[in-house]
Formats: structure tokens, C-alpha cells, sequence
């Protein structure tokens, strides 16, 4: 298993080597479909090596052409799903029906596959946020309501939270949980796609997206949409998976990810190819610096970022003028 996470995902890197010609009618085809994703793999997990020899590949002119309209295409027309590339119109559905298939299962799966960690990554999370009482708070793919939940006791009674899904399966799993605990006094449910949010500009003084932002389709306009309803001086918490920071712990975890979570996923939710989605679509992410930019193209200031557990996971700040 190389940097790609398992073998059918791109080309040997090895035969690359051999000889220019010889990529080029190996590849050509090929790339000609899937260039966006082979150049976002390289980009965020390949060696420098490997950089190098793509760079090297890509300026051969007959191949760089038809590179260069399939990029044209897949910006325009398609997405990532995974390593699939499909029809910017279908990501939402595909992203829907994976988290109806979770739903039931979330909070045990994120358990088992986080050996119960992502408590602690949520609970930095809350600590960065700052929240005094009083204040209006957004999270964004709020899931089964863990910030929700946190944040709600902060706030009081004087403040809000609005916990934002737009999956309905998984916003009812949240309303149930927060129900049963009986905390939903300050919490409000609202079914909204984060690219588009129905909320009036200025309302909330935090915006957080927790292991939500990669499933999105359009993440600048989900960016510049946070942005729009912050307030003047509010700030957006991004939690989500990025690049580990050492080559070994990144072996490690491409070899977790690809093996040991489609098994989980199967044993627990009889569902091994969410997982593996959920693999993938780790991998297609922005790495960390780059998601720095784009918050930074949306109008954040201050943007930061947090490695944590090696960049496993990242937490990204930034702030509205």
C-alpha cells in the first residue's frame, strides 16, 4: 500500500520512473479522466520524489494538453466522492445516503475508531471557541450534538445554539441524544446546507464545523457562507482530519484507515463502504495550509491552525473583521 491508501487508486510511481515515453502512453488515458485527483494526492501525501517525477510527466506537451481540458472539466462540471470523481449535482446525495446508512451507529463507531480520542479533540475545540454566556452560537454538521451539547452549558440560558445538519437522519440522532439529556432549553435544530446558510448576515459570534467540511461539495462557498453570518469579530472553528506530520505515523495511519476502519464499519454498521468513503474522502481533503489559504480567500483573518494527534486531525481559527 503506497501513499494513495490502496493499489487500484493510481499508477505505479515505480514504472514512472522507467522511462518519459513510457509514462505517457501508460498514463495518458488514465490521467485523462482522473488528473484533479491524482494532482490533489501527490499535492497533500506524495514524497518530493514523486512530486518531482509528476512535474517532470506533466510538461510533456501532448500529455500536458489533454490534461489540462480534463482538469478544465472536472473543475467545472464534477467533484470528489472518495477517490471517485463524479457530478458536482450528486455529491450531496452520495454524502446523504452515507450518513442515513451511519446514523444509528455514529457515536459507537466514532469511539471505536477514535479509541474514544475525538473527546478530547472536541474538548480542545471547546476550549479555543471562548464562549461567554449570552452569546449566538452556529455548529455546522453538528452530528449527534457533542459541541452542541457543550457549548449550551457554557452560554446559558441568556445564549443560543443552533445545531445545524444537513442530513435529516443525522439531525435527529442529535435531537434525540440532547433530548434524552434534557438540554435542548437553549439548542435549536435546523436542517441547512453549509454552502447556502438561511441565517441573516452578523447573527452568531461562533461558527463551528466539526469532521464536517470535507463532505461538503463546495467548500469556498461554504467558507465565505460562515463568514457571512459571523459577526464582526466572531470566529470560525474548523475541526477536521488533515495530514499526519511524519512520514511514519502517515504510513501507520493509511494503513489503519484502509484496513482495520471498512472492518469496524462492517462488523458495527454492516456498512465496510462508508467507511472506506470516509478514508477516501480524508485523503481528498485539503491539507492543513492549504485550508489556511482558503479561509484567507473567504475573508478570515488571524487564521490559524492546531496539529493534533501527529495532524490527524487539524483545528483551523479564524477570525471576521
Amino acid at each position: 500500500m503506497g501513499i494513495y491508501g490502496k493499489e487500484d487508486c493510481a499508477p505505479s510511481l515505480q514504472g514512472l520512473k522507467r522511462t518519459r515515453l513510457g509514462v505517457t502512453s501508460a498514463l495518458t488515458g488514465w490521467l485523462s479522466g482522473k488528473t484533479d485527483t491524482l494532482l490533489t494526492l501527490i499535492a497533500n501525501y506524495g514524497r518530493e520524489r514523486e512530486k518531482r517525477l509528476l512535474t517532470q510527466t506533466l510538461s510533456l506537451p501532448a500529455l500536458k494538453g489533454r490534461i489540462s481540458r480534463a482538469a478544465l472539466m472536472n473543475e467545472q462540471d464534477s467533484t470528489h466522492f472518495g477517490y471517485q470523481t463524479v457530478p458536482k449535482a450528486e455529491k450531496a446525495q452520495k454524502v446523504a445516503e452515507v450518513f442515513h446508512s451511519v446514523a444509528s451507529s455514529y457515536d459507537l463507531m466514532n469511539d471505536l475508531m477514535s479509541l474514544g480520542i475525538h473527546r478530547l479533540w472536541k474538548r480542545y475545540t471547546v476550549e479555543m471557541a471562548g464562549v461567554r454566556s449570552g452569546q449566538k452560537i452556529l455548529d455546522l454538521a453538528g452530528g449527534t450534538g457533542d459541541l452542541a451539547l457543550a457549548f449550551s452549558r457554557k452560554i446559558g440560558q441568556e445564549g443560543s445554539v443552533v445545531l445545524a445538519d444537513i442530513n435529516a437522519s443525522m439531525l435527529a440522532m442529535g435531537r434525540n441524544k440532547l433530548l434524552d439529556r434534557g438540554a435542548c432549553s437553549n439548542i435549536e435544530f435546523v436542517q441547512a446546507n453549509a454552502e447556502c446558510l438561511p441565517f441573516a448576515s452578523n447573527t452568531f459570534d461562533l461558527v463551528t464545523i466539526a469532521f464536517g467540511l470535507r463532505n461538503v461539495t463546495d467548500k469556498d462557498a461554504a467558507l465565505r457562507s460562515m463568514y457571512d453570518v459571523l459577526k464582526p469579530g466572531g470566529r470560525l472553528l474548523v475541526l477536521e482530519f488533515s495530514k499526519p506530520v511524519s512520514s511514519p505515523l502517515a504510513r501507520i495511519y493509511d494503513a489503519y484507515s484502509f484496513s482495520i476502519l471498512p472492518a469496524l464499519g462492517e462488523l458495527i454498521a454492516h456498512d465496510a463502504g462508508s467507511y472506506r468513503y470516509l478514508a477516501e474522502s480524508i485523503r481528498m481533503h485539503p491539507n492543513q495550509d492549504t485550508l489556511r489559504q482558503m479561509m484567507q480567500k473567504a475573508g478570515f483573518e488571524r487564521t490559524d491552525y492546531h496539529n493534533l494527534t501527529g495532524g490527524i486531525v487539524a483545528l483551523h481559527r479564524g477570525f471576521k473583521s
